[in-house]
């Protein structure tokens, strides 16, 4: 019950069906069709235990002169007993053609005691559940948290829409709906009840997010502005911009100018800085660390991987170093006396800038005067990750700003809901000089083709990554893997040097294949998708995915970001294996009609839905379990527009009405 977060009455109340089982009605056997999902009522003439193909109990029920089969590949002493021969049963499931006629397999099945048994007068709810908790079980603890909860209403007159029910009218309903109920309005979740469901669901979402934009205008940050002002001749941060070895876009400017205005601020920042891949968000986040160290303070920077922290870490040091800014690397590989001095220097302040894995937050670490903290490709953080930094740093006096970046931009009315406590920067333009990327659909049957177009860039001395879904072979998707890849790529291509990374290689032998990669030694690299968020080769201008079927739309333009950073024409080749889904071939059509991270961006929306796009907001626990951000726009617009009200006016409603709804959850919108 734990795992699925079952922890309350009101969480019981909470946890509605996926669909219902018409149980108020019985279908005469002879009435069956193929396909449907029907209840009928027999006796048992025969059950017999057939071993031909394989093992399995064959049970014929028999009303009049109609006869079905039940046939169950897995079975039990119990199922037999059950139904034994003459007894009467009552059997649920869906028909399908057989050899020997109509047949339901596995159906859910109960003896009917003599006088019969009457119908359900209601249809039955099927929970979400774990393959350890039964249906059964899942229903009685549901109904009795149902009886048990409180579900009085806590919201004044007028917040609630017209003509939606009571809360507890329509959690009834949506457990129970009696006989005549609309199915197409529950399946659709368009019916009354669920309406009020979902609309308390997004006001919940709404007063907790104001809630965490009051609480956090109540805390106190640094103050991180120069004494002498910004950009001052002299400080860090006009050094850094007149080091660089090229000139800021007018976005870059932009969003920089956001920064520097909340670093000034008393309040702790919380920005997301978002921009498509290779906009120039590194050198947004060094230029505000400069900041935060021109005024004396720390900052801390944490990337998902070790290759993408080691990439910053590089790039950072050679920014920097020449400048007179100590640097420190940590992570989880790091160990010894080269840690142990590394930690040194970030406890006495000598590192001003910490740059990492989550190994930053770990509790050894201990920073002397942490500032600032960016976190990197932050959808590929955990919330509980990004709530452990800042509980570290709770111990002194003052919050430090928090920086998100993302190279998978969040269309801006999703933006609004989930992360209305975020002020949002976005690089909406590419630096000069960077070349279109070009990219092909191809069926898998066209892989010659691909291989000779690989051997003519590696010939002009060009580098390829070569992306696969899998490490190794797997008896469920018949994939190829990225060994079998590799070794059939270094046979095709004799005398070329080609690479395998995977996430399963030890640290030390990932990082000697990227460096090998990156001077230029290797040119073909075959690749999971570790190389999906920040190695930066300008000389790789091909990359090849097989399977891309099986990718997600942010996912594959993460990926093609890794081509076309230099100035040389590149090319992405989608394979797929046919046939296509549906929602494959859309997929494949937006990669091939946009390189705007923007529009991938509203495709996938499109495509998969708001749930599916944030998935959990990275935490494991979904914030929005019934609303549809695509559907539910007015009922959104309702919750926020009487959510400021209520919280002013009804500070105890709105803290009963995030109580129930969010419970221990509310953290996760904190962060």
């Amino acid at each position: 019950m734990d795992k699925l977060g079952l922890v309350r009455d009101i969480d019981l109340a909470l946890h509605l069906p996926l669909r219902y089982e018409d149980e108020t009605r019985l279908t005469p056997i002879a009435a069956l069709r193929e396909g449907d999902s029907a209840q009928v009522e027999g006796v048992v003439r025969s059950c017999v235990v057939e071993t031909r193909t394989r093992r399995q109990l064959v049970v014929r029920l028999v009303e009049g002169a109609a006869e079905l089969v039940l046939r169950f590949v897995h079975f039990f002493p119990s199922h037999q007993k059950t139904l034994a021969v003459g007894a009467r049963v009552r059997v649920r499931g869906e028909v399908r053609a057989g050899f020997f006629g109509r047949e339901m397999v596995h159906p859910v099945f109960k003896a009917v005691p003599e006088g019969g048994a009457p119908l359900a007068e209601a249809l039955t709810p099927v929970y979400p559940a774990s393959a350890q908790l039964p249906q059964a079980y899942l229903r009685k603890a549901v109904e009795s948290g149902l009886r048990r909860a409180p579900l009085d209403e806590v919201l004044p007159a007028g917040v609630v829409p017209r003509g939606l029910p009571p809360l507890r009218e329509a959690l009834q309903l949506l457990h129970h709906p009696p006989v005549g109920t609309s199915a197409w309005q529950l399946e659709e979740r368009s019916h009354p009840a669920w309406q009020r469901i979902k609309f308390d669901e997004l006001l919940a979402q709404q007063l907790s997010q104001l809630t965490a934009q009051r609480e956090r205008a109540r805390l106190r940050a640094p103050v991180l502005a120069a004494a002498d002002g910004q950009g001052a001749p002299g400080s860090l941060h006009a050094r850094l911009l007149a080091a660089l070895p090229f000139g800021l876009t007018g976005a870059q400017q932009r969003v920089c100018a956001e920064i520097a205005a909340d670093l000034a601020r008393p309040q702790p920042m919380h920005r997301l800085l978002q921009g498509d891949v290779g906009s120039g968000k590194t050198v947004v986040a060094a230029l505000a660390a400069a900041v935060a160290i021109d005024a004396g303070w720390q900052c801390a920077l944490m990337a998902p991987t070790e290759i993408l922290a080691e990439q910053h870490f590089r790039k950072l040091l050679q920014w920097l170093e020449p400048l007179g800014i100590g640097v420190a690397w940590l992570t989880g590989s790091r160990k010894g006396k080269a840690r142990a001095a590394m930690l040194e220097r970030v406890a006495s302040g000598e590192a001003a800038l910490v740059v990492g894995t989550h190994a930053v937050i770990q509790e050894e670490v201990r920073f002397a005067r942490l500032g600032l903290a960016v976190i990197d490709e932050q959808h590929r953080f955990g919330v509980a990750q990004r709530l452990e930094l800042r509980r570290k740093l709770a111990a002194q006096a003052l919050e430090p700003h928090l920086l998100m970046m993302s190279a998978t931009p969040i269309p801006r009315t999703l933006a609004m809901s989930y992360f209305a406590d975020l002020d949002v920067s976005t690089i909406d333009e590419l630096p000069p000089g960077r070349t279109p990327i070009v990219t092909r659909v191809f069926a898998d049957g066209r892989r010659d083709e691909i291989i000779e177009r690989v051997r003519d860039e590696v010939a002009k001395g060009r580098q390829v990554y070569w992306v696969v879904p899998l490490i190794e072979e797997s008896e469920a998707l018949d994939l190829q893997n990225a060994t079998e890849t590799h070794a059939r790529l270094a046979a095709t291509f004799d005398g070329v040097a080609v690479g395998l990374l995977h996430g399963r290689m030890p640290s030390s032998d990932k990082a000697a294949v990227m460096a090998e990669f990156t001077a230029g030694r290797m040119s073909v690299l075959v690749a999971t998708t570790v190389i999906e968020v920040g190695v930066d080769v300008p000389n790789a201008s091909v990359m090849v995915i097989e399977h891309a079927e099986r990718f997600g739309l942010a996912q594959l333009h993460q990926l093609r970001g890794r081509v076309g950073r230099g100035a040389v024409a590149s090319v992405c080749v989608l394979l797929y294996t046919s046939p296509l889904s549906p929602t494959g071939r859309e997929r494949l059509k937006a990669m091939a009609e946009t390189t705007d991270g923007f529009e991938i961006a509203r495709r996938d929306l499109e495509i998969r839905g708001p749930g599916e796009f944030m998935g959990a907001r990275q935490s494991g626990d979904a914030l929005l379990r019934f609303a549809d951000l695509g559907q539910d726009g007015a009922l959104l617009e309702r919750a926020r527009a009487v959510a400021p009200a209520l919280l002013e006016r009804h500070p105890a409603a709105a803290a009963a009405h995030i109580q129930r709804w969010l419970g221990g959850r509310m953290e996760f919108l904190k962060a």
